[in-house]
C-alpha cells in the first residue's frame, strides 16, 4: 500500500464544489454545433475568445516574433539561456519594473502572495460573492483561511465599513489572525468595478488594522462601460495620507494577468506588483517554481511594445465585450430574468431568485441541476461563490460564438416558458380543485338544508293534523 502525504489525500482542494462539478458534467457531454448539438453549452468558463482574430492578424504581420527571430535571424538559443522580467504598461500608473515579479498566471501570483504574507492558520478577508477557485488557490497548499465579508443585493453587493468590521470580528471569534483583505477589481463574479469610495474604505480599514490589501486586477482591461476602472494604486498615489504612510504603501499588492485582457490563458503569464522590497525578493525566489518561459516573454513583449496594436486591440475588444454583454442581458430579459447592472468582465451576475421552488440553497442547487442536465447549460450557482443569498448565478458570455449564445438564450427561454406553463397548470388545477371542493360543500349544504326543511315541514304537517 502506497503511503501518501496528508496534502495529497486531504479534501481541501475544493474539487467537490458545484463550480467544478459543472465543468465535469460539461466535459462528459460538450456542445458541438455539428457533432453534439444537444450537448451542454459551457457558460462557466470566464475566457475571452472574442478577439483572437486581432492577435492572429498581428502574428501574421509580425512573423519574426512568433518564430523567435530578430531581423530575420533566429534568437532561440539566446532566449533559451535568458530569463528576465518585463514591465506592465498602465494607462494611469507608471509601474517600477524592479517591483514586478512574473509568475505562471494569476493563480500562481495569488498563491505566492499568500505564502509571503500569511502563515498556516492565518486568515484573509474576501468580499462575497467571490471566485470559487480562490478556495483552492489561496488555501489548499498554503494552509491559509478565508473569512467572508458578506455583501448583499440591497446595495448591489458593495463593500461597506460595517461588513468589513463584521468579518474581522468573526475571524477573531474563530481565533484567526487576520493578515489582510483580498478583492478582485473588477469583480469576479459580479462584473462591477470598485468605486473610489470603496477603495478608500479598504485603505482606511487596512491602515487601522495594520494588515495587507491584495487587489486582483486581472479584469482591468475588460471594462466596457462607465464607470471607468480605478486601480488601488491610483488612489494610493493621489492621496497624501497614504503616500506619506510607508506602512500602508508597503502593504498594498497588485495581481495582474494577460489571460483575460488579451485572451491568452494558455500562455500562463501573471504578475505581482508590490512596494515592499521584502515581498518582491521572496516572491522572486518562489517564482522559480513557476517561471514564464523566455520564449513566451519575448513574444508577449513584442506584442505589448506595439502601442498602435495594443491601443486598437483594447478598444475593439471592449466594444465586442459590450455588444456580447448586451446580447446576454437582452436574451435573459426576454425570458423574464434580470442581471445585476455591470460594466466589466466576461460574465453577468444573474438573478433567478424568482425561479426557486423556495428561498433556500437546496432549492438553488435543485434549479442549477435542472439547468445543467435538462437545459444543457453549465452555469455557476451563487453558493459556489459563497453568496449569502440563494438564487444568483454567474453566466459567462465571451467564450463562445454569437450563434452558440443565441442557442443558449433559446434554451433558457424554453425552460422558463415550460416552467411558467407548469406553474400555471398547477395553479389552474388547484383553483379547479378548490372550486370542486366548494361546489361539493355547497351541494352538501343544500342537501342538509333540504333535509332540514323537509323534516321541519313534516313535523309542521304532523302538528297540523
Amino acid at each position: 500500500m502506497k503511503m501518501l502525504s496528508k496534502k495529497a489525500t486531504c479534501n481541501t482542494h475544493g474539487q467537490d464544489s458545484s463550480y467544478f462539478l459543472g465543468w465535469q458534467e460539461y466535459e462528459k457531454n460538450p456542445y458541438d454545433e455539428v457533432r453534439n448539438p444537444t450537448g451542454i453549452i459551457q457558460m462557466g468558463l470566464a475566457e475571452n475568445q472574442l478577439s483572437f482574430d486581432l492577435l492572429e492578424s498581428w502574428l501574421a504581420e509580425n512573423p519574426d516574433a512568433s518564430e523567435f527571430k530578430r531581423n530575420g535571424e533566429s534568437i532561440f538559443k539566446e532566449l533559451a539561456l535568458f530569463q528576465d522580467y518585463h514591465e506592465i504598461r498602465g494607462n494611469k500608473v507608471t509601474f517600477d519594473p524592479k517591483k514586478l515579479v512574473l509568475t505562471a498566471g494569476a493563480t500562481s501570483a495569488n498563491e505566492t502572495l499568500m505564502f509571503c504574507l500569511a502563515d498556516p492558520g492565518d486568515a484573509f478577508l474576501l468580499p462575497t460573492p467571490y471566485y470559487p477557485g480562490f478556495d483552492r488557490d489561496l488555501k489548499w497548499r498554503t494552509g491559509a483561511e478565508i473569512v467572508p465579508i458578506h455583501c448583499n443585493s440591497s446595495n448591489g453587493f458593495r463593500i461597506t465599513e460595517s461588513a468589513l468590521e463584521e468579518a474581522y470580528q468573526q475571524a477573531k471569534k474563530q481565533n484567526l489572525k487576520v493578515k489582510g483583505v483580498l478583492v478582485t477589481n473588477p469583480s469576479n463574479p459580479l462584473g462591477t468595478t470598485l468605486s473610489r469610495k470603496e477603495l478608500n474604505i479598504l485603505l482606511n480599514f487596512i491602515s487601522s488594522k495594520g494588515i495587507h490589501l491584495i487587489s486582483d486586477e486581472i479584469y482591468s482591461g475588460t471594462v466596457f462601460n462607465s464607470p471607468k476602472f480605478i486601480s488601488v494604486m491610483e488612489v494610493l498615489l493621489e492621496n497624501n495620507k497614504y503616500r506619506q504612510n510607508t506602512e500602508v504603501w508597503n502593504r498594498v499588492h497588485i495581481v495582474y494577468s494577460l489571460s483575460k485582457d488579451l485572451g491568452l490563458p494558455g500562455f500562463r503569464v501573471g504578475a505581482i506588483y508590490s512596494n515592499d522590497d521584502m515581498v518582491v525578493a521572496a516572491a522572486t525566489k518562489m517564482s522559480s517554481f513557476g517561471l514564464v518561459s523566455s520564449q513566451t516573454q519575448y513574444l508577449l513583449s513584442a506584442i505589448l511594445s506595439d502601442k498602435k496594436f495594443t491601443s486598437c486591440y483594447i478598444s475593439m475588444n471592449q466594444a465586442r465585450l459590450k455588444n456580447r454583454h448586451a446580447m446576454l442581458v437582452k436574451g435573459l430579459e426576454n425570458a423574464g430574468i434580470s442581471c445585476l447592472e455591470s460594466n466589466a468582465g466576461l460574465f453577468c451576475w444573474v438573478d433567478m431568485r424568482h425561479l426557486l421552488s423556495e428561498k433556500s440553497f437546496d432549492a438553488e442547487i435543485e434549479l442549477w441541476k435542472k439547468i445543467v442536465y435538462e437545459v444543457g447549460l453549465n452555469i455557476s450557482p451563487g453558493s459556489s461563490c459563497h453568496c449569502s443569498e440563494p438564487g444568483w448565478f454567474r453566466m459567462c458570455f465571451a467564450n463562445m460564438s454569437e450563434e452558440t449564445l443565441q442557442l443558449a438564450m433559446q434554451r433558457i427561454m424554453k425552460f422558463v416558458e415550460s416552467r411558467n406553463s407548469n406553474n400555471n397548470n398547477n395553479i389552474n388545477n388547484n383553483i379547479k380543485s378548490r372550486n370542486q371542493d366548494q361546489n361539493s360543500n355547497k351541494n352538501s349544504v343544500r342537501k342538509s338544508f333540504s333535509k332540514w326543511v323537509f323534516r321541519l315541514s313534516f313535523h309542521d304537517r304532523e302538528r297540523e293534523r
